[in-house]
């Protein structure tokens, strides 16, 4: 069974409105999938600074979120250690190999991501895609 894992741009993506990838990201996010507290917090902090949104929206979109995405993985120090290990094997960033990381400890097979190299696949069993690619 396909499962997914979402980056925080596409959750960005889904409240950008006036941006054409926003109903490619509502659309993806309405099927459901994994995140973790990581991409809840990286939202947070861009839909303030670039979106304009106030901490009460900001709210509200998180509880739409969290309502469609389970597991919500938390950052712990494991998902931390092997987020650490896969960032240094794959030559990924640290805040990168953390999602990665997540992902695979929500048995995810699908990562949805704007900023990874789409179609790679780590480690034979945890494919990128960038949604938005043409």
């Amino acid at each position: 069974m396909r499962r997914a894992f979402f980056d925080s741009n596409v959750l960005l993506y889904g409240y950008a409105f006036a941006d054409p990838r926003s109903l490619r990201a509502q659309a993806i996010l309405e099927e459901g999938g994994a995140i973790s507290v990581q991409c809840l917090n990286e939202f947070a902090s861009v839909a303030r600074r670039k979106l304009g949104m106030g901490f009460d929206r900001i709210g509200e979109a998180l509880s739409i979120v969290t309502g469609l995405c389970h597991p919500i993985l938390p950052l712990d120090t494991d998902l931390h250690r092997l987020g650490l290990m896969i960032a240094d094997e794959k030559r990924l960033s640290v805040y990168d190999g953390m999602i990665v990381a997540a992902a695979f400890m929500a048995d995810c097979d699908i990562l949805y991501s704007e900023d990874m190299q789409h179609g790679l696949v780590i480690d034979g069993r945890l494919r990128i895609v960038n949604p938005f690619h043409a």
